[in-house]
């Protein structure tokens, strides 16, 4: 099984990842939705916590082994990226989404210096819009950032331009496409559901509206 299954396995067997093709969530966004990612059921698991952690920390010592620093973004990843830093013996900051309105007014919260190699972990990545203000808030505290690595994506095409823009790389450890390659495997979801499942992936805004 290959890294994007396996993850997807341990999300979907934790059921930090649920599908209900027949009774769509809603998101906060009023999106209509088959599936819904929960990852912060990870960290209740510790062999699982683990091995997001150690895939993290492989990807980021094979592709940017000149990082100096891990920047989470809250409040998702701030555990995750915490766990990261601290295997790779890195310093850590995390991002909000907003600076604070009080206080010191910060955004970033913790020690970093102009210039320092960054690399972002995110738990989950839908439309990328709050990522995406994660990278742009470090960028304009001067932070060079080396790129973006997230748990799991949607695989939204409008994310993906996003990205593109921002000229950001984004690698992710697992993805849907992935999953319902797995959901069917393991019988989760039936080849019946694929075309609708596939169409939501497409059409996310208007799911469930028909």
């Amino acid at each position: 099984m290959d890294t994007a299954k396996m993850v997807a396995s341990l999300l979907l067997q934790i059921k930090a990842i649920k599908l209900s093709p027949a009774s769509p969530f809603t998101w906060a966004s009023g999106w209509k939705s088959p599936i819904y990612c929960d990852n912060r059921r990870i960290l209740s698991f510790p062999e699982v916590r683990k091995t997001i952690r150690d895939e993290f920390v492989f990807r980021i010592r094979e592709d940017y082994p000149d990082t100096e620093l891990i920047a989470g973004v809250a409040t998702g990843a701030i555990a995750h990226g915490v766990l990261v830093a601290e295997a790779l013996g890195l310093p850590f900051v995390y991002v909000r989404p907003e600076a604070k309105a009080h206080g010191l007014g910060n955004q970033i919260e913790g020690f970093y210096t102009a210039g320092m190699k960054t690399v972002i972990v995110e738990d989950l990545i839908s439309t990328g819009g709050s990522s995406l203000g994660a990278l742009k808030a470090l960028r304009e505290s001067g932070l060079h950032v080396l790129g973006m690595l997230a748990i799991f994506t949607y695989g939204f095409e409008k994310a993906e331009t996003n990205f593109t823009e921002a000229g950001c790389r984004i690698d992710t450890l697992s993805n849907y496409t992935s999953l319902l390659e797995l959901a069917i495997q393991t019988g989760d979801i039936s080849k019946d559901q694929l075309p609708m499942l596939t169409k939501w992936r497409k059409e996310p805004e208007t799911f469930g509206s028909e």
